[in-house]
């Protein structure tokens, strides 16, 4: 155990002499000792010599970077708390924070109040794992590349950020994931990404989309067949499970799977083995399985069309996905990446876009999420003249949708401010005590549903944005309230 002096130690390590001291500052009226090294090497040295509970880590560093110190600290500093910090976030840079072992992840220019919470926070932790003598330390001696994702899961929107941390957390374990999201949000991609970070990245990853394989076909696709086990079985055939030994399956849609194949699937899992159609022998499979769906399969579970143990054996971690309309911050980014790899793979310079055109992309719903969006860039790409994509560029549809938006109309949302809040929430009070109706929730409800639709003229996608809602949710809520659009 630690003596008492040293319970509250504090290094920062940072190449900025600026952002030291301003550290300092802040965090000197706290119950801390305040320590501060200028590099990796030197605050891999302070740290061995003082042993700090917390440590502020700079990723972008002359010599050994944030990520290189991180993983020498989880080894030698076991319960110190970690927090990673950039300027620069990157997909792959936070997903190897979490799963390096950093306590949390937090992007420059950070408020005061934020550093300072998140600093107590990892104190509080550090002080917990010390009480219980747990050792969190020694796993992390195998680095795995650092290249960035070929797949593209690009966002820096704090939804996108808690994503990127689950991958990082779950990753290195075996655990069987359930990423859930609206169709076209990037499921396979969280999938790839889990697998490429994960102890069977050499190993195979084999995707199967069960909507996409006939019902009387999927079992001989995920299990094989024998020879002669049906019309047209010729020769024998190995399955995609078999094919994945000691790798990763990622089942995508697995709500659209026969309750006779789910209990298969179920045995794979439990038992560790499957059969080939119109075989006998046992065969042991050593498989991850990750799975994903954008059907509701606790309802499908209560009506009896999705096996309720193997809903809870796949749904061991859950991912969910954001709609692009609930990250629209992400937009820039998304459609930065999107024409650099459209370059990258045409083998021509980079297009750009306007200012106009992307204030368009981002008043948009996007119904079809980040896929819609990479098809319209593909899209508008071709049709610009010029290196930029313009405003006319763009699709027709698209445009006028945005164009038919009331602007300067935000009174209803709820924004971060006491102020704001407080009026939007007076005015929907007003007009509930004008409705002599017991139920208080109900006229609530109704009167914040009749405003939303009344500033956007009845467009749904922007009267579910404003109330938090999805679409679906705001049609059936208005159904039963007996309002129309």
């Amino acid at each position: 155990m630690m003596d008492s002096k040293s319970k509250n130690k504090l290094l920062i390590i940072d190449d900025d002499a600026d952002l030291r001291y301003s550290l300092k500052r802040v965090l000197s009226a706290k119950n801390f000792v305040l320590l501060e090294a200028e590099s990796g090497e030197a605050g891999l040295k302070l740290a061995a010599q003082e042993k700090p509970q917390v440590i502020l880590l700079d990723n972008r560093m002359p010599g050994m970077t944030g990520i290189e110190t991180l993983q020498h600290l989880r080894g030698e500093n076991p319960n110190a708390m970690i927090i990673l910090m950039t300027a620069f976030g990157t997909t792959q840079t936070t997903i190897e924070a979490m799963k390096f072992g950093a306590f949390d992840y937090i992007m420059k220019p950070f408020d005061p109040k934020q550093i300072v919470s998140l600093t107590e926070a990892a104190l509080a932790a550090s002080s917990d794992l010390d009480k219980a003598s747990v050792s969190m330390g020694g796993d992390v001696d195998s680095v795995v590349s650092a290249e960035d994702l070929e797949g593209g899961i690009v966002g820096s929107s704090a939804a996108m950020q808690t994503v990127f941390k689950i991958i990082g957390q779950v990753a290195a374990s075996d655990a069987t994931v359930m990423v859930t999201g609206e169709s076209g949000t990037g499921k396979e991609l969280i999938a790839r990404a889990i697998h490429h970070n994960s102890l069977r990245a050499s190993k195979p990853y084999i995707a199967v989309n069960c909507a996409a394989i006939a019902e009387n076909l999927i079992e001989s696709e995920l299990f094989g067949h024998e020879k002669g086990a049906f019309t047209g079985a010729t020769q024998q055939h190995v399955g995609k499970f078999e094919r994945c030994d000691s790798g990763t399956i990622f089942l995508d849609e697995i709500g659209d799977m026969a309750l006779a194949t789910q209990t298969k699937i179920l045995r794979a899992l439990q038992e560790g083995e499957i059969q080939r159609v119109g075989g006998s022998e046992t065969i042991k499979v050593d498989v991850r399985m990750l799975a994903a769906t954008n059907r509701p399969l606790e309802e499908m579970v209560k009506e009896k069309t999705f096996r309720e143990d193997l809903y809870y054996r796949l749904n061991v971690v859950r991912v969910p996905l954001p709609a692009l309309r609930e990250r629209m911050e992400d937009v820039p980014s998304l459609v930065d990446f999107m024409l650099k790899r459209l370059a990258r793979d045409s083998k021509t310079e980079s297009k750009h876009i306007s200012k106009e055109a992307l204030a368009v992309l981002q008043s948009y719903d996007w119904p079809g999420n980040v896929r819609e969006l990479e098809n319209l860039i593909y899209r508008s790409a071709v049709m610009a003249q010029g290196d930029a994509i313009l405003v006319k560029d763009l699709p027709e549809d698209v445009v006028q949708a945005t164009s038919s938006k009331p602007k300067g109309k935000k009174s209803l949302k709820l924004a971060n401010t006491p102020t704001k809040n407080a009026d939007a929430l007076d005015a929907a009070y007003a007009h509930l005590r004008s409705e002599n109706d017991k139920d208080l929730l109900r006229v609530m409800e109704r009167a914040l549903i009749s405003r939303a639709l009344a500033e956007t003229d009845g467009e749904l996608g922007s009267a579910a944005r404003i109330l938090g809602m999805t679409r679906p949710t705001l049609r059936k809520r208005m159904e039963q309230h007996g309002l129309t659009s």
